[in-house]
């Protein structure tokens, strides 16, 4: 049975692609980002308060080479197969070294709605994994150079609305902890679901609009906007393994892994590559990986993470 945001996403999608006159107003879009960070973060920050910290330090450094690697590869497979120029690949590649906070959250959905248990730290590693692929894309397409505004940079990567609000969230819950948040969990916790579907309605008519994109270069698109998800799947789940993370976590770090940034990034590429085609890197991202992603790569991914802890219920 598809769950019920997801037919808010297909929902938004059709209308889009029948040009329908349905459209979520700007600050209500703007709104629901900034419920949904906080939400995610929050109940990261509560689950922290009550475990160890000490393990955590090594688990981040293997995020964090984890997207360093997913970036690597994808500008290799984008410059020798796809055959994009250095700019656009670079940029297209730090896309998909980054995460998807949407994706992220309909993960946690999907795990929620079938009472499936996941590390409170996987919410620290959404906001972690968002930084490192925007600095490797930057020295891919550029290299380290003089020129380069590393300070502006770092403010965009290291202090962008996203990682601010995820982690503002986690410090407060985990202060507050589960007693403190008591008051507010109706708010953040309770409507989750209800403002991720109206998130996903304004995703359904957004990726709409990359179906001229999909037209020009269909092929090209699908085919690395489906292997890439894959992969870097394999990739997070073999980093959950090494981890010993929990079978939801194991699901929930490979749809990071797979998952594909649209906010972070392109805002970040704007400033460091400015002569790289924002259009071309969402088409492949909003045009074919966010939809298989929500619609089909996550209960594939916990399928795969069942199959290789030798769990097949």
């Amino acid at each position: 049975m598809i769950d019920i945001v997801v037919l808010f996403f297909l929902f938004g999608l059709v209308a889009g692609l029948a040009r329908s006159e349905l459209k979520l107003p700007a600050a209500l879009y703007d709104s629901l980002s900034v419920f949904l960070l906080l939400a995610i973060g929050l109940k990261g920050g509560q689950g922290l308060a009550t475990a160890e910290l000490g393990p955590l330090l090594p688990q981040l450094g293997a995020v964090i080479l984890l997207g360093i690697l997913q970036t690597l590869i994808a500008f290799g497979l984008l410059r020798s197969i796809v055959k994009l120029g250095r700019a656009d690949a670079a940029s297209t590649a730090a896309h998909y070294g980054s995460v998807s906070v949407a994706t992220f959250a309909v993960g946690v959905n999907w795990l929620m709605t079938r009472s499936i248990e996941f590390e409170p730290q996987m919410a620290i590693f959404l906001a972690v994994m968002e930084i490192p692929a925007i600095m490797v894309g930057i020295v891919l397409a550029r290299g380290i150079g003089r020129d380069t505004d590393w300070g502006l940079l770092a403010h965009e990567a290291f202090l962008g609305k996203g990682v601010t609000l995820l982690l503002g969230g986690m410090i407060i819950g985990w202060i507050a902890g589960p007693e403190g948040l008591a008051p507010i969990k109706g708010l953040f916790f309770d409507l989750f679901k209800g403002a991720l579907a109206l998130f996903l309605l304004e995703m359904g008519l957004i990726v709409s609009h990359q179906a001229g994109e999909l037209r020009k270069r269909g092929f090209v698109i699908i085919a690395f906007g489906l292997l890439m998800p894959l992969l870097s799947a394999l990739l997070g789940l073999a980093c959950g393994l090494a981890l010993d993370l929990s079978i939801g976590g194991l699901t929930l770090l490979a749809t990071l892994a797979a998952s594909a940034s649209y906010i972070a990034v392109p805002a970040a590429m704007r400033l460091a590559v400015p002569e790289a085609n924002p259009a071309l890197s969402l088409s492949f991202v909003l045009g074919v990986t966010f939809p298989f992603n929500i619609l089909a790569g996550i209960p594939f991914y916990h399928w795969l993470a069942l199959q290789l802890t030798g769990n097949p219920s």
